[in-house]
């Protein structure tokens, strides 16, 4: 850049560079989806098409940024994790966030007409707006991952009873709510058996449990009777963020970048399971370790 008498107004850019050895979660929400929903006349309580294409989005990003370790949707948020040893961007918080929303927002527009084919996208266009969130630890950030299933599961029952008594049971938006204020998710289940025969536990899973994206890596058969068997691998622990222990040393440019492309190759897969019991993480022991196996 040519230096000129201008150039100074660059001390206004101030530093936003984020804790080192710590996880980053970039959660985005839509802005104004209630209106959108209303507008396009989204299916209620759930409109498959609609969150397939909000997965299918959340699929390009991760295929674009090979640093995310994973991806978790519900209704109009994504939350999108990179392993506390990321560098990418020198961990600047805008620069993250930034990319991941407008990373998103183009693709979801991009892919409306393949899921909306017979629906024409006019202004005000979809958007998103982001955070950047630190976690310090493995257990933080199960415990983020958690909080967001359970939160999937809670709207989603209140959700299903509520529409269910709107489209069923002939009451209105205020007289549906106030009959819901105060239950308990066992009152919930029983207005639905009772009145519409709809058991809850036989809604699709995606609706209670939400959409989780990672990559699902292909071993061969070679490499496991030369290395220990992935799904055995220990679950990195909390002493790794310990602030008197080092992090890990770095990996050299040529292992890093054989790394990425491990990543670039490997399939995003998009699963509607329990993220809360450590299973998941047993299985995918790549996903806290932030290596490819």
């Amino acid at each position: 850049m040519a230096n000129s008498k201008y150039e100074y107004v660059r001390n206004f850019e101030q530093p936003d560079v984020l804790l080192p050895n710590t996880w980053i979660v970039v959660r985005i929400d839509g802005r104004g989806f209630h209106k959108l929903t209303a507008k396009y006349s989204f299916e209620k309580p759930n409109d498959r098409r609609a969150l397939d294409l909000m997965n299918a989005a959340a699929a390009g990003v991760m295929k674009e940024l090979p640093d995310l370790v994973m991806g978790y949707g519900i209704s109009d948020e994504f939350s999108f994790i990179f392993h506390k040893d990321c560098t990418l961007f020198e961990r600047r918080a805008s620069k993250l966030t930034t990319t991941i929303v407008s990373t998103f927002t183009s693709h979801y527009v991009f892919m409306w007409p393949t899921y909306f084919p017979s629906v024409l996208l006019t202004p005000p266009l979809p958007s998103f707006d982001g955070r950047a969130v630190l976690y310090p630890s493995v257990t933080n950030l199960r415990d983020y991952m958690s909080w967001r299933q359970v939160d999937c599961h809670i709207n989603n029952l209140y959700n299903t009873t509520f529409w269910a008594l709107v489209q069923q049971g002939g009451l209105d938006a205020k007289a549906a709510e106030k009959e819901l204020t105060g239950t308990l998710s066992s009152h919930k289940n029983e207005i639905l058996f009772s009145r519409f025969k709809i058991n809850y536990n036989n809604e699709p899973e995606m609706f209670k449990k939400g959409s989780v994206l990672f990559r699902d890596f292909e071993i061969s058969s070679s490499a496991e009777t030369t290395a220990p068997n992935p799904t055995s691998a220990p679950v990195p622990s909390d002493s790794a963020t310990s602030p008197d222990i080092a992090p890990p040393a770095p990996l050299s440019k040529t292992a890093a970048e054989k790394d990425r492309k491990r990543r670039l190759k490997a399939r995003i897969a998009i699963e509607h399971i329990d993220i809360i019991r450590d299973e998941f993480w047993d299985q995918r022991p790549w996903i806290l370790s932030g290596k490819a196996p």
